[in-house]
């Protein structure tokens, strides 16, 4: 069970990159990064934090580039 939230919390971050707004993949990144914290016991408000920024800015850093 463990594995497999870990594997939706990468996978819904991943899929941050398709969604065409920086709201909507910050909010994406939020909870991905809030999952994953949840789940390897880490602090979740600091993983949606850190999610949730990574969400915002990976399109503009380049790591993820929406299609439109």
């Amino acid at each position: 069970m463990r594995k497999t939230l870990i594997l939706l919390g990468f996978a819904a971050f991943g899929l941050s990159g398709c969604i065409n707004n920086d709201v909507a993949r910050g909010l994406t990144g939020a909870a991905a990064g809030g999952l994953l914290a949840d789940v390897t016991n880490g602090n979740v408000l600091t993983g949606a934090l850190i999610g949730g920024l990574a969400g915002t800015v990976c399109d503009d850093v380049g790591v993820c580039r929406p299609r439109y």
